[in-house]
């Protein structure tokens, strides 16, 4: 015994249509006595036609529990597009949730390769945005292991590098000294004019805002101690750090990061060579080696801002700006911000490595690794900072 439900596409009576879906596409659904449920398509299932739903499936396999098996067929199919795919993948998805057979019968081939291949790639658990639908407990608890995990990988990617290091010292790790000396040159040479505009300029503008202050109380020769101390201590390294931050430390998380989407780091571990001796060391060393004389260079530029404020601006003498500052700093200054300038290099290019080879393998992974990393960076360099303020504080130095 065979029942059959006929469905003649009329906007109203076909539960298996949206709204407005005309008489373009049909589907007769005939219930045999084997348990079978044979869908008949016919007409034009096109995307312009509007998209139908399962409902009519649905309410077959709700009135009738013998279903086993979904079979659907050419019942005079005229054309068709990405709109019957998607049709029978809800319709798949339908008879999985119930544990009912689905089988594309006697469709053209086309239609079973493109439902094939719509479910090549499994979709990732991240893909959907699923965070408006839980609540404020759950996005704070993933929140709090996200950022465990992140903080994870960046104290294993820092062993990595220390370890690089090591292998150095012995003589074991293995990069290109052309590779170093190109990181060396685009670090130091290549930054010196925009280090010469920022430090000049951050050093007159220290020196006219303390003059403005000072000159209230007569001591406009002070001006010479507030800008060498703070060029000297702060601003040259704090300075120079933000600005290789931008301009360094992005670009190696671009350099990496597009290396990463080419596969070419993924080369090189095939061939047993270390990403992180042959492409993070070389970056490292480059920063740590060229921030220190970026650092008196800026800090020389400071002075010489401070200088032609005190000597233009105030009326002071050159002779006694020089002998000011000279009696106002000390070695211990210059080695406070020499030292910081040492790690700020070395935090700018991990932080810049570090994105770089986390990145993901597209265009805008790129550009979010680039941006990441100028943030950590400022961030590290900012909190690096204040641990050396109190540091030295303690120490008196």
């Amino acid at each position: 015994m065979t029942a059959a439900i006929r469905r003649n596409g009329t906007p109203g009576d076909d539960p298996g249509k949206g709204p407005g879906d005309g008489a373009a596409h049909a589907l007769e659904t005939r219930v045999g006595a084997d348990g079978r449920l044979t869908l008949a398509l016919s007409g034009d299932w096109r995307v312009r036609h509007g998209l139908a739903t399962t409902s009519a499936v649905d309410a077959v396999l709700d009135r009738d529990g013998s279903i086993r098996l979904v079979v659907c067929e050419d019942g005079g199919l005229r054309s068709w597009d990405s709109a019957l795919v998607g049709y029978l993948l809800r319709v798949k998805d339908l008879c999985a949730d119930r544990g009912i057979a689905f089988d594309t019968g006697n469709l053209p081939a086309g239609v079973a390769r493109l439902m094939a291949l719509a479910r090549a790639v499994p979709v990732k658990e991240d893909a959907a945005r699923g965070d408006t639908a839980r609540s404020l407990p759950e996005r704070l608890g993933q929140a709090v292991l996200d950022g465990w995990r992140e903080l994870d990988q960046a104290v294993s990617f820092l062993g990595e590098i220390v370890l690089g290091l090591g292998r150095m010292m012995v003589g074991r790790a293995r990069f290109r000294r052309v590779d170093f000396l190109m990181a060396v040159e685009d670090a130091g040479a290549r930054g010196l004019p925009i280090i010469t505009i920022v430090s000049l300029l951050v050093g007159l503008t220290v020196a006219f805002v303390g003059a403005i202050q000072l000159k209230q109380f007569g001591a406009d020769i002070y001006v010479a101690n507030l800008v060498g101390l703070a060029m000297t201590r702060e601003m040259a390294s704090l300075m120079t750090a933000i600005v290789l931050a931008g301009r360094t430390g992005a670009a190696y998380a671009a350099q990496l990061g597009t290396m990463q989407g080419n596969e070419e780091i993924d080369a090189l571990s095939t061939i047993g060579i270390s990403p992180i001796d042959f492409l993070v060391l070389p970056r490292v060393l480059a920063l740590a080696l060229m921030m220190p004389l970026l650092f008196v260079y800026s800090c020389f530029l400071g002075l010489l801002g401070g200088y032609i404020v005190g000597t233009s601006m105030l009326g002071l003498s050159g002779p006694a700006y020089v002998l000011q500052t000279q009696y106002a700093l000390t070695m211990n200054d210059f080695w406070v911000g020499f030292v910081k300038s040492i790690v700020f290099g070395m935090l700018v290019a991990y932080a810049g490595a570090y994105r770089g080879m986390r990145a993901g393998r597209s265009a805008q992974a790129v550009g979010v690794a680039a941006t990441s990393a100028v943030v950590t960076s400022i961030v590290l360099i900012i909190v690096v900072d204040a641990l050396f303020a109190v540091m030295t504080n303690l120490l008196g130095i």
